[in-house]
């Protein structure tokens, strides 16, 4: 049996007329075409409601969504299962999830990750073919989508749960793909806590688990004889003309005689909106820098050294947002010559609050449900 898995699919205006139409030899050329359709199940990730009405919530980042016609370019993708646990699938609320299941289930695509609770969110997706049974399993990290009481949404990650979930599947299936959508975008290595989620995933039955939502190419590594992918960039979702979202992989899981192979197919992203299989040259830039990549996260302490420097550039920008980073901040951080937020936090105390506050269990579960009260009483989510 083989299985292509692709990331992140975001139908946008520069190539909505393709899908609508179902022009798949166009959005991706004939080589690709060739591969998806020489694979036996095919997995994508749907980043995004699909809905003509606007209805978007409020929340960090761009309200996702895509025209109900491009169904048809997605029912011609011949696409065997929609991962739908991600950071944008509740984008426009319950209608927004309600149209897309309704369209999904028309075309007869299935989908995994997504439900209108918490029991039906976190089912996986069982995949029967040749003798062999092939789990799938679809989460996410916490931001705006998750499903809640009082809205469907997507499964999240679940320190308490998901490894029973894993564990569970394992005892039904030959081969559990995990699907897991979270990291920092544009950071093309594992933080120390998802290496560790990995591996405790891998220990619990996970023979594949890849991370989707980077928006760009990471590495992976094996690990108790599973393999772990950080970050296999977008498959289709043209919105960025840079290094990261310009390239991708397909994950190529090919499963015989209780012999499992993993392969990485590189594109790279076309003007207008579409993909081509990589040139030979492309091929060698972008394997050798995943493969490097690669031989660095086996060691833990490079691991941890690596995250610790990009923490530190990101840090004045994600105080910046615990602020507000508003217009009246921006005005007094350009006349104090800059740096104000770190001039916020120079007693030392201060800083000492704010890692308690984030890192104590307690001050951490009462401070979200605080803050999660406050955006309720706002009506800032749709229903």
């Amino acid at each position: 049996m083989k299985i292509i898995i692709g990331a992140d699919i975001c139908i946008t205006e520069s190539n909505k007329d393709k899908f609508e139409s179902a022009d798949i030899d166009q959005l991706l050329g004939k080589e690709l075409t060739q591969i998806l359709r020489q694979a036996d199940v095919r997995i994508f990730n749907l980043e995004g409601p699909l809905i003509d009405e606007d209805a978007p919530i409020t929340k960090c980042g761009p309200a996702l969504k895509m025209s109900e016609k491009s169904i048809a370019g997605l029912k011609a993708l011949e696409v065997s299962l929609f991962g739908l646990a991600n950071n944008h699938i509740m984008d426009h609320g319950t209608k927004g999830y309600t149209k897309t299941m309704e369209l999904l289930a028309k075309a007869q695509i299935p989908s995994v990750g997504c439900g209108k609770n918490a029991e039906e969110a976190s089912k996986p997706y069982i995949i029967e073919m040749n003798n062999k049974k092939i789990g799938v399993y679809a989460c996410a990290e916490h931001e705006f989508t998750i499903v809640s009481e009082d809205m469907p949404g997507a499964n999240p990650y679940d320190y308490l749960e998901s490894f029973d979930h894993i564990y569970n599947l394992k005892q039904q299936c030959d081969y559990v793909i995990v699907l897991y959508h979270g990291g920092k975008e544009h950071y093309r290595y594992p933080s120390p806590d998802i290496q560790k989620i990995f591996r405790k995933m891998a220990q619990k039955g996970a023979d594949l688990v890849v991370a989707q939502h980077t928006h760009c190419i990471g590495c992976f590594e094996e690990y108790m004889g599973s393999t772990l992918v950080y970050g296999q960039g977008n498959f289709i979702f043209d919105n960025m003309d840079n290094e990261y979202w310009n390239s991708g992989l397909l994950i190529e899981v090919d499963i015989e005689n209780d012999k499992n192979c993993v392969k990485f197919i590189p594109f790279t992203k076309k003007s207008g909106g579409i993909i081509r299989i990589a040139t030979e040259k492309e091929t060698s830039e972008l394997m050798d820098g995943f493969y490097n990549r690669s031989k660095q996260v086996v060691d833990d302490t490079f691991v941890k050294k690596e995250y610790s420097k990009y923490a530190t550039s990101m840090f004045e920008e994600y105080l910046r947002i615990v602020h507000g980073n508003n217009f009246f901040f921006k005005v007094f951080n350009k006349l104090a010559g800059g740096g104000l937020v770190f001039k916020m936090y120079e007693g030392k105390n201060a800083l000492v609050g704010l890692l308690n506050m984030m890192e104590c269990e307690a001050h951490h579960e009462l401070l979200i449900t605080a803050i999660k009260n406050e955006y309720k009483k706002g009506k800032y989510r749709n229903g």
